[in-house]
């Protein structure tokens, strides 16, 4: 076999149809583009020397720290590995919360080098503080590496890269608990059918949530993860997050074949081992590169809006002072049926608004600030005890039985911009809804149609800008400046060039009404005694309307999210 030198670790006899190596035999390319296209391509995929090579290349090309372990270094600190006892129960760092070294096809003795590995790793990079993606990588990595000393040089790499903007693995717990917020709010935006069955069947949708890397770096069979690992060494982490998208889509659709339809809310544990399964089990039914057409299908935004919302995830839970591993809090504890009180939604239908929101809120407890049975039927008064508070939800019951309302995202205070006249402010984050008679969320026009923003990038576009000057688009990244809590940066409407303002109507309003959503009709509109309101299309969330077109409001409720976290 012509694969020795890069193929030690390897359980051959495991390897089935990619023992074989046929295709090209080597790789000239310099251009990130053209690279790009070969690894979506598969143009190494069956040529186990060649992938070994190019990673090699790839991996060597990573800007890192000046001060950066490679081979020697390892060499120094193990001596001559070959002449001691390797172990596997030699036990991995605490960083790698538990998760083990997958065999991938590997030796078995192929495992225990693998956490000498990791040992040396965690001596040599001591700020790691939560990476419990190291053990996969690095197992995979051994696929393709002359040595342990090599791959030890090539995950040294992937830790100390230091191009701004770009990272490859999660390294601190707020890095990766930002990533499993951020996950669920792309799962929300685009994957929503499947987004549903997990909210149906999960009692903790955030906890099913956390495990997205490891569905990617862990569950995968083999011949699988090498694929996505050929488009992440170009690529980078946002392919993590597409993989994992198409996987929950694959997902929702084999339990629609399963189940009929019928769904079952289930601990989340449950719902967890049943992905983890499918997951594992995947070849059966979905290849390789049906995986990653799947996953290059899905119209994600730009890597720089993807990192926004990263930037203000990190930034609400360092506010909140979740830096370090904890328990998670429930979402359903933050909305505890024995003290949760609305006259218009049970509890239950709560907990379903709850799990559209963004996911820097699911720490929040619902804070009732306004109600017409209280306050009274005055706009003056809504204004009163609503602003000061970002977001809000607002809920109608109108004197139809018909429920409907909007998540809005920025504080009402904001309308006094404008002066006297009616102006529109808000963020793309802003949604309507309705729950009865039919449950149904109508958000932002342009998440459900990226062409209307023409700033929107195809995937060439935007890696045509990478590899033109790959800092061009993160060295200007920036923290938000308003306070976590406040409206994110993802979907503010000043990184896309609209066709039209109708579609960034989110909301408005002044001394006699309120309104949400315009362009040619309003989703919302409540006079200023909070007593007849109309309802109809409107661009910027092109919405049905949400009740009978022109209605009496029974009652309105204004809640705000209370930080559960807080004393």
């Amino acid at each position: 076999m012509a694969e020795e030198e890069y193929g030690s670790f390897v359980d051959w006899n495991q390897m089935g149809d990619m023992a074989k190596s046929s295709g090209p035999t080597n790789v000239d390319c310099k251009d990130l583009k053209e690279f790009k296209q070969m690894a979506r391509q598969g143009y190494w995929a069956k040529n186990h020397k060649l992938r070994a090579q190019v990673y090699e290349q790839l991996i060597k090309a990573i800007p890192c720290r000046t001060v950066t372990p490679d081979a020697e270094v390892y060499r120094d600190i193990m001596g001559n590995a070959g002449s001691k006892k390797q172990s596997s129960n030699i036990p991995l760092p605490d960083f790698v919360d538990g998760s083990p070294v997958p065999r991938y096809c590997l030796k078995a003795e192929a495992v225990a080098s693998a956490h000498q590995i990791i040992n040396c790793v965690a001596g040599q990079f001591p700020d790691i503080s939560h990476c419990p993606s190291l053990p996969a990588v690095t197992s995979l990595l051994l696929h393709f590496s002359k040595d342990e000393a090599q791959c030890f040089e090539h995950i040294s790499r992937m830790l100390a890269c230091n191009e701004p903007g770009k990272r490859l693995l999660d390294q601190t717990f707020l890095a990766y608990e930002s990533s499993c917020m951020t996950f669920g709010d792309l799962a929300n935006k685009y994957c929503a059918s499947a987004h549903k069955l997990i909210v149906a069947t999960a009692q903790d949708v955030l906890e099913v949530y956390s495990d997205w890397q490891r569905w990617v770096l862990g569950d995968l069979p083999f011949g699988h993860i090498v694929r996505i690992l050929d488009v992440y060494l170009v690529e980078g982490y946002k392919i993590l997050y597409r993989v994992a998208i198409a996987l929950l889509k694959f997902y929702r659709k084999h339990k629609a074949g399963v189940q009929g339809g019928q769904n079952n809310q289930q601990d989340s544990d449950k719902v967890r081992a049943d992905i983890q399964a499918f997951i594992k089990g995947i070849a059966s039914t979905v290849t390789p590169d049906k995986l990653l057409e799947k996953a290059f299908s899905i119209r994600l935004f730009s890597r720089k809006e993807i990192t926004l919302l990263q930037l203000t995830n990190e930034k609400s839970l360092h506010q909140k002072g979740i830096t370090i591993k904890q328990k998670r809090r429930n979402v359903q504890l933050a909305l505890n049926p024995d003290t949760f009180s609305s006259e218009i939604v049970s509890a239950k239908e709560m907990r379903d608004v709850w799990s559209w929101i963004p996911e820097r809120f699911a720490l929040c407890q619902p804070q009732l600030l306004f109600t017409t049975a209280t306050h009274g039927c005055s706009l003056n008064r809504f204004y009163s005890h609503c602003e000061g508070y970002e977001p809000t939800l607002l809920l109608i019951r109108t004197t139809d039985g018909d429920v409907c309302g909007a998540f809005l995202s920025t504080d009402w205070e904001e309308r006094k911009r404008g002066g006297n006249k009616l102006s529109f402010f808000g963020t793309g984050e802003c949604f309507v809804f309705r729950l009865k008679p039919e449950m149904e969320r109508y958000e932002w026009v342009v998440i459900r149609r990226p062409e209307l923003a023409s700033s929107i990038k195809t995937e060439d576009q935007e890696d045509t800008a990478t590899s033109e000057g790959q800092n061009s688009d993160h060295s200007s990244l920036q923290q938000p400046d308003k306070p976590a809590g406040d409206l994110s940066p993802f979907l503010s409407t000043r990184h896309f060039n609209l066709n039209s303002k109708n579609t960034s109507m989110f909301m408005a309003g002044n001394f006699d009404s309120i309104i949400v959503g315009g362009g040619e009709g309003n989703a919302l509109y409540i006079d200023s005694e909070l007593n007849h309101g109309r309802t109809g299309r409107c661009t910027t969330f092109d919405n049905p309307p949400l009740c009978a077109e022109s209605f009496q409001v029974a009652l309105l409720e204004v809640w705000g999210f209370q930080d559960a976290m807080a004393s």
